[in-house]
């Protein structure tokens, strides 16, 4: 494995709050760059230090706008290369499209797999990202891929509230694995919500296994668009018998529209979210708290950096 003399961080635009922490628990200063658009909308990047020879990190999620991150995490893949980087990691702690991973009808594209091309194309040599809206994207990738998981980062902030009665729930089959890991490690029983999808944007909850009447049930949910599917699911476990006492924990919480009007109900008592999408503090509600992803992938990159394993940071804490 090749030894680095150095490394750099390059933070983008997509979270620079988030890069910002990243640095400071590094202790390493951002690359210094002009990162601005044009008039017509194209993105322009230009770094103004030496690379070369350098293992490189981006930090760059591909989050809403998600086609202008997108652009900008590949153009400045592109910069780094031709300015003789050794080694470029995209550190997408949000990766964008990762919902069309497969095909459900005829004439359908497999985006996910489209944006993994790019980024290989691009000249990243390694990609570190954060709970996969589907494992399998995993394998798009013709180049090393680290997958670090939120569950730990809820997990230890569960364990520190009361979880008397707390049942783990899945919103539907996909979220099932990740669900019985929560409640393993948490030493809870879970349920799984199932769905029906009539058509694309539409949900029908058909029923919920596991019971799950007088408890408070705890859902792990990967990401949060619009918050309509969530708040079908809500409704389910009330009419299930569920308490009013529903806590979320969402890693990419990009609440859009009115996704934050929608969760804003009296039965949602706590939303645990990461910081891999930024959230303005004046579009937070109150019973939003937000756990930083900034030391988990503060430590990937350490350990990327100094050809260390990463095996300790995918698994979960007993």
């Amino acid at each position: 494995m090749p030894m680095f003399e150095n490394y750099k961080l390059f933070g983008g635009q997509g979270n620079p709050a988030l890069a910002a922490k990243i640095a400071g628990l590094l202790d390493m200063p951002l690359v210094e760059a002009t990162i601005k658009r044009f008039s017509d909308g194209e993105v322009f990047v230009q770094g103004h230090e030496n690379v070369r020879g350098a293992d490189v990190f981006i930090l760059q999620p591909t989050c809403p706008p998600v086609n202008d991150n997108l652009m900008e995490l590949l153009i400045t893949i592109d910069g780094l290369k031709r300015a003789s980087a050794e080694r470029i990691t995209a550190v997408v702690p949000y990766y964008g499209y990762a919902r069309q991973e497969k095909k459900d009808a005829p004439r359908e594209p497999i985006t996910a797999r489209l944006v993994a091309d790019l980024i290989e194309v691009a000249g990243a040599h390694r990609v570190i990202t954060m709970d996969l809206h589907a494992g399998a994207i995993q394998g798009f990738f013709n180049i090393p891929i680290d997958h670090l998981t939120s569950l730990n980062i809820f997990c230890d902030a569960l364990r520190e509230t009361d979880l008397t009665d707390c049942v783990v729930v899945a919103p539907d089959t996909g979220r099932a694995k990740a669900a019985e890991k929560m409640a393993s490690l948490l030493k809870l029983p879970m349920a799984v919500i199932h769905k029906h999808r009539p058509q694309q944007q539409e949900v029908e909850v058909t029923h919920i296994a596991g019971d799950l009447r007088g408890k408070r049930p705890l859902v792990y949910e990967d990401i949060v668009s619009t918050g309509k599917t969530l708040g079908y699911g809500v409704d389910a476990m009330l009419a299930a018998g569920a308490a009013p006492d529903i806590r979320i924990a969402v890693t990419h919480a990009l609440f859009t529209g009115d996704a934050l009007q929608r969760l804003d109900r009296p039965e949602i008592t706590q939303i645990l979210i990461t910081d891999t999408v930024p959230l303005p503090v004046e579009r937070q509600i109150g019973s939003i708290k937000v756990l930083s992803a900034a030391p988990l992938l503060a430590e990937a990159i350490r350990r990327v950096h100094g050809n260390r394993s990463l095996s300790e940071l995918f698994t979960s804490r007993k």
